[in-house]
C-alpha cells in the first residue's frame, strides 16, 4: 500500500534525468547565436494531506519531476548546510539530489558524511525546492540499499548534468593581488613521465591541477594509474576537462563538443569518481565566440588558459627548451595569479620541477591548485 505522497513521486528518477537531456541542443556553431542561460524555474511542491504517517524503512525516493537541475560547484569554506541556506533548500534534498555521484551523501550507507564535501565537487540542486521528507519512506519487506557504488550508475553519468551559469568564463590568469601561482598540466599524448611527475608533486607536496584527455586517462596503464594517484591525493589536486580525443573545438559543431566533454566526465567519474568540473581547458588553446557558451551550458564554468607556457611538449631536437630554459622561464615570468601550462609527458619537465617551485617560493609565489587561486 502506498503512503501519503508516493504517488506524486511516482516518475522514476531516471525519467527526470531524460527529460533534462531531451533539452533542445543550441543550433550547430555555424548558425548559433551566443547561448543565454535558462531562467532557473523556483517549484515548490504542494503539501499533502495532514495525518499520522508510518516510518519504514528508508528506500531510494523519486524525487518530483522538475524542468531542471542547477549545477553548484563546492567552493572552499562552503559546507553542505551553507549551500542549502544560500539556494533555500535542506541539506537532505541536496543529498538525495547527489548521492548517486558522491556515495557519502547517501542517507542510506553506513558511510553518511554530509559535513564532509570537497571543493570541486559539482552539487545538482533545485533553488527554492525541499523534497518532503514524507515522500522518502515507503514500505518495502526488501533491504535498502547500503554504501552504493564507488561509480555513479551509467544513466546519470551519461546525461548531462545542465548549468543556469551561462557562458563559461575564460581565465587567463588569477588575481594579481595573491601570492600564489597554479600549475597546471595537460595529459594526453605522450606519458612516459606522468607517473614519475605526479610522485614526485605528492613527495614534496606540491599542489597541481590535471587537466586529462577522456581517452588517454581511462584507456591506458598508465592514464589508469595517473588517475588514481589524484584520486589518492585529493587534498593535492584538482581535475579538469581536458576534451576526450583532443579536437580542435573550433572544429566542431556544439553537439560534438557536448558529447567530448561528457564522455570525458562520464569515464573519469567512472574511473576514480572524481568530477572534472569545473575546468575546462581546450585543446590547442583553441577558444571563439560560441565554445564558452556551450562549455558553459554543458556545466563547465571556467576555461582556464593560461599566461605562462613551459612549451615542455616540444623535445630539443625540434627546439624545445631545456630543463634549465623551462625553470627560467617559468620563475621570471611568473607573477601573483599566473597560470602555468605544462605537460605530464612534457620533455624535461621532472628535471625542471625542483627548480620551478624552489625559484617561485624563493620569490614569495606559493604553488596551489585552480580551486585554491580562483575559489572553484
Amino acid at each position: 500500500m502506498m503512503i501519503r505522497g508516493v504517488r506524486r513521486l511516482a516518475i522514476p528518477l531516471a525519467v527526470i534525468l531524460a527529460a533534462v537531456s531531451c533539452v533542445p541542443a543550441p543550433a550547430t556553431r555555424p548558425n548559433a547565436a551566443p547561448t543565454t542561460a535558462a531562467p532557473t524555474i523556483a517549484v515548490t511542491p504542494t503539501p499533502g494531506p495532514t495525518g499520522p504517517t508510518p516510518r519504514p524503512s528508508f528506500v531510494r525516493p523519486t524525487p518530483t519531476p522538475l524542468p531542471t537541475f542547477f549545477v553548484y560547484v563546492v567552493r572552499s569554506g562552503d559546507t553542505l548546510s551553507s549551500i542549502a541556506r544560500t539556494f533555500a533548500t535542506d541539506m537532505l534534498s541536496l543529498a538525495v539530489w547527489n548521492r548517486d555521484r558522491y556515495p557519502s551523501l547517501d542517507p542510506e550507507s553506513e558511510g553518511y558524511a554530509p559535513d564532509r564535501i570537497q571543493i570541486g565537487w559539482a552539487l545538482r540542486l533545485i533553488p527554492n525546492v525541499r523534497i518532503d521528507p514524507e515522500d522518502l519512506l515507503e514500505p518495502t519487506a526488501t533491504p535498502a540499499a547500503t554504501g552504493g557504488p564507488s561509480a555513479p550508475p551509467a544513466s546519470s553519468t551519461a546525461s548531462p548534468l545542465p548549468s543556469t551559469a551561462g557562458a563559461s568564463v575564460v581565465v587567463r590568469h588569477g588575481p594579481r593581488s595573491v601570492q600564489t601561482v597554479a600549475l597546471t598540466f595537460d595529459m594526453g599524448g605522450r606519458l612516459d613521465p606522468a607517473l614519475d611527475i605526479l610522485a614526485w608533486l605528492v613527495r614534496h607536496d606540491v599542489p597541481a591541477t590535471i587537466f586529462p584527455t577522456g581517452k588517454t586517462a581511462t584507456t591506458t596503464t598508465v592514464g589508469r594509474a595517473s588517475m588514481e594517484l589524484v584520486a589518492e591525493h585529493r587534498d593535492l589536486f584538482d581535475l579538469g576537462n581536458h576534451s576526450w580525443s583532443h579536437p580542435d573545438f573550433r572544429d566542431l559543431d556544439d553537439a560534438a563538443m557536448r558529447d567530448q566533454l561528457q564522455r570525458t566526465e562520464a569515464a573519469v567519474l567512472a574511473l576514480i569518481n572524481v568530477s572534472t568540473r569545473p575546468w575546462f581547458r581546450p585543446p590547442f588553446g583553441g577558444l571563439d565566440d560560441q565554445i564558452p557558451a556551450v562549455v558553459g551550458s554543458a556545466g563547465w564554468g571556467t576555461t582556464v588558459m593560461w599566461d605562462i607556457d613551459a612549451i615542455d611538449w616540444r623535445p630539443e631536437s625540434d627546439g624545445g627548451p631545456t630543463a634549465a630554459q623551462i625553470v627560467d622561464k617559468v620563475v621570471r615570468a611568473a607573477d601573483g595569479g599566473s597560470i602555468v601550462l605544462m605537460h605530464l609527458g612534457g620533455y624535461n619537465t621532472l628535471d625542471a620541477l625542483p627548480g620551478i617551485v624552489d625559484g617561485l617560493r624563493a620569490r614569495g609565489l606559493t604553488p596551489v591548485t585552480l580551486g585554491t587561486m580562483l575559489g572553484g
